[in-house]
């Protein structure tokens, strides 16, 4: 039985060569991008599996409901007392950003420039248990002069030797080998080259001793370890009310000061804790740690796969209903003879699956053969070596063999053998509101891939268009080695590099677009906004060609420049609720300092970070007003001429490895290509929106013809009859193809409140966005019935030329 269903398949596949050729492409187009994004989710998902910890491990991070922010780092007042006081919590780690890069020097002569050193708390270990090499965990970070290498650093230091208890230096500091660990094959973010403890920490540590409060100090990142079977929920509700609202807050202290606790939460915040677990953090937590996975896209991503298999799927309905009429006499024989119809569901599930599995092992090719470009497009190193790949595109498939089989099998099974052996089933109306109604809905996604590809095109082009606010031409950024990060040295370098052929200015600041950036509270009243630190020296503002929108820019002639007079954006106004003029008569008290600073100034907002995200409030100074800033300066911005700029930066390398930090590597970006790359997420949405929207249409218009061409065969010996009394080609190609063409229209009406939901939620995630525009509706509603009509119109026009003869000798 077997063996003549498989034969009975092969002569209708031959016989419909054009229709199984478009199911074959559609469902193998479908399944390899199903797999291609699901190579990048698992990808994505991957990353701290190996860690056997990872369940136990939480990422911690605290919303501020006043700026609707989710802030990704915490001060170790926080996580330390959070640890004392809550007994679920057994332990935390936590990340600084010091000392994570610099020259590494043995004792006998070999040095290295290293990079990606992790500077932590002392239970960094008890976290991420690496394969240990040499040494001992148990007192690895137990003082500040302990290091712990990789086993690859410590290969090129000291080749197979064990270097525990030998000395080196880093940034002309002591340190001791204690252990040598084997980094994890598997996805992580956590892959240091070192680990030493954070100097920025210890004296967050003696001030805890000493009894000083310092909960605003956000400076790091930290990971606690829960007890297992613990209720997350209760902890972060116990983070909020056992430790920020009791010690951080605690009566006292708010009838002392007279304010509200609902005061100070709105004031300084934060107004809710976030744990989310290690293994999920990259694609789940609300803010990233160590880098944060784009979730949504990958999500949306997946969810248009998805929607490419059902379009396939869909046109295998409706080929093979379509084709009902040439298999009704062959249903009608097998059932007189004796066939039940759970035989013939069996049948045609079998061809279904035939189709299927040909498709399922097409695509496997296909992304093997696209991998590598895949790879590069997403800056990855993914491969076709996890199992899990292979089962959910197996069962993905199996799905496709039931929807897409299941329902033309009983269609055609339940045709009746009385009507079938009489031959005339090719003229009734059976099956004809199952393949309208699946007809549309291969439409409607055809017209949601319209509208959304224009939308998306718009909106990023609207990005790219979008006058940032600042001139970051021929400009480059300098970062220094973290040996001496005093102004002095800045200051020093400015004079020196202003002598080299090809630059033409220098200056420093802090918010400079695309460098990171330390943020506080800035108080005035009863009133808190948390705001960028802008520290920069005179020229920073015209050196950018910012604007000035109203009052002054700081300068050397006036001396409380470099001691207690600020600028603000006009971000920062907004939030205080001020005027201009209001923001001029005000003064401010910095949550960095314990004295008033004068606002003689405000900026116009420009693009600090990205193009996505709102300007942020930033407060600009003179970095000499305090010492913290002064002496923390670790990048300057040197702009070149423009007729001579790669001279320029190799004349500049070679000062900066010669005379200004000998034996470090010269360490810069441009600033116009830093900020661009914050453009290539969304163009890289706008292109793979664009490829899959191309497929869409492709599919559904070779479908479409596949289908029209057989039900305009169908027709032919109507067409006959009408040419013969009389009618033009003209009105017959417009009666064949009017039924199209009012499906098409019906589903991009029924598309338009669809594609304006999704849209619109898609451009909620832009600060900066189009407003929602009403052309591109329309142009899917134009563009769909243009194609409809082209794509049937032919089929259409060569039916008109059919041989009169042929078609009415038996009449």
């Amino acid at each position: 039985m077997l063996r003549n269903w498989l034969k009975i398949a092969f002569i209708n596949y031959k016989k419909n060569w054009l229709s199984t050729f478009i199911n074959l492409f559609g469902l193998t187009l479908g399944l390899t991008g199903f797999m291609l994004i699901l190579l990048h989710w698992n990808d994505e998902a991957s990353y701290e599996q190996w860690n056997p910890q990872k369940k136990d491990i939480y990422f911690l991070q605290q919303y501020y409901k006043t700026e609707d922010w989710t802030n990704n780092n915490m001060s170790y007042q926080m996580t330390k007392t959070a640890t004392d006081e809550l007994p679920e919590i057994e332990d935390f780690v936590m990340f600084a950003y010091d000392n994570t890069e610099g020259l590494m020097k043995t004792n006998s002569g070999k040095s290295q420039y290293v990079k990606d050193g992790e500077s932590v708390s002392e239970s960094f270990f008890n976290f991420f248990p690496f394969k240990l090499k040499f040494g001992s965990y148990k007192d690895a970070l137990s003082d500040y002069n302990k290091i712990a290498l990789s086993d690859k650093l410590s290969q090129q230091l000291f080749g197979d030797d064990n270097p525990v208890g030998k000395e080196l230096t880093l940034s002309d500091a002591k340190y001791i080998v204690t252990a040598v660990y084997t980094l994890p094959e598997g996805n992580s973010v956590v892959k240091p080259n070192y680990v030493v403890l954070s100097q920025t920490m210890k004296d967050d540590r003696e001030n805890i001793k000493k009894g000083y409060q310092n909960w605003g100090n956000n400076s790091y990142q930290a990971l606690v370890k829960i007890k297992p079977n613990s209720n997350i929920a209760n902890v972060e509700k116990d983070i909020f009310e056992k430790v920020l609202i009791k010690k951080r807050y605690p009566k006292e202290q708010l009838q002392k000061e007279n304010v509200t606790l609902e005061e100070m939460l709105t004031k300084y915040g934060p107004n809710e804790f976030y744990l989310t677990r290690l293994d999920k953090a990259r694609l789940e937590a609300k803010s990233g740690f160590k880098g944060k996975a784009d979730y949504k896209t990958i999500k949306i991503l997946f969810g248009l796969s998805v929607l490419i298999l059902i379009l396939s799927a869909i046109n295998f309905i409706n080929l093979k209903t379509a084709q009902g009429s040439q298999r009704a006499k062959e249903v009608g024989v097998k059932k007189a003879i004796g066939s039940t119809k759970t035989q013939l569901i069996f049948q045609f599930l079998v061809e279904a699956m035939l189709i299927c599995v040909f498709a399922y092992f097409l695509s496997l090719v296909l992304v093997e053969l696209l991998l590598p470009s895949y790879n590069k497009f997403l800056d990855k190193e993914m491969a076709m070596n996890d199992w899990t790949i292979y089962s959910y595109s197996a069962i993905m498939t199996f799905l496709v063999v039931l929807f897409s089989g299941l329902i033309p099998a009983i269609y055609l099974s339940n045709f009746k053998p009385i009507n079938t052996l009489k031959g005339n089933f090719s003229r009734s109306s059976h099956g004809v509101w199952l393949r309208n109604g699946i007809l549309t809905l291969q439409l409607i996604i055809s017209s949601f891939f319209i509208i959304g590809g224009i939308i998306i095109h718009q909106q990023v082009k609207y990005m790219m268009n979008k006058d940032l606010g600042f001139n970051g031409n021929q400009v480059i950024t300098i970062y220094y080695s973290t040996k001496d990060l005093s102004y002095k040295k800045y200051e020093r370098l400015k004079t020196e590099l202003k002598k080299i052929n090809g630059v033409e200015d220098v200056t420093f600041g802090e918010a400079t677009p695309t460098t990171g950036g330390s943020s506080s509270n800035m108080d005035w009243r009863n009133k808190s906004v948390t705001a960028q630190h802008g520290a920069m020296d005179y020229n920073f503002l015209d050196f950018f060609d910012m604007k000035l929108v109203k009052g002054r820019n700081i300068s050397p002639k006036y001396s409380s420049d470099t001691i207690n007079t600020v600028l603000v954006n006009e971000t920062f106004i907004k939030q205080m609720g001020w005027t201009a003029d209001d923001a001029l008569k005000n003064e401010l008290k910095p949550g960095f300092d314990d004295k008033q600073y004068k606002i003689i100034g405000i900026v116009k907002d420009y693009n600090l970070w990205n193009v996505k995200g709102e300007t942020p409030a930033v407060v600009f100074f003179h970095y000499f007003v305090t010492e913290w800033k002064r002496n923390n300066m670790y990048f300057m911005e040197v702009k070149l001429n423009k007729n001579d700029i790669d001279g320029t930066v190799s004349r500049i390398k070679n000062f900066w490895e010669t005379k200004a930090e000998p034996g470090y590597p010269f360490n810069y970006s441009f600033v116009n290509k830093e900020f661009a790359k914050t453009f290539e997420k969304y163009q890289k949405q706008q292109t793979l929106f664009t490829i899959l929207n191309i497929i869409v249409l492709t599919v559904a218009l070779l479908g479409l013809f596949a289908l029209s061409s057989l039900l305009i065969e169908q027709k032919l010996k109507d067409v006959a009859i009408k040419k013969t009394l009389g009618a033009s080609e003209k009105s017959i190609v417009l009666d064949l193809t009017k039924k199209f063409l009012i499906i098409s229209a019906i589903a991009v009406l029924i598309s338009i409140p669809i594609s304006y939901y999704f849209m619109n939620e898609w451009l909620k995630d832009f600060a900066y966005r189009i407003e929602m525009p009403w052309f591109p509706y329309v142009l899917s509603f134009v563009i769909l019935l243009l194609l409809t009509f082209a794509v049937v119109s032919i089929k259409a026009y060569r039916a008109t030329q059919v041989n009169l003869v042929k078609y009415l000798k038996y009449e």
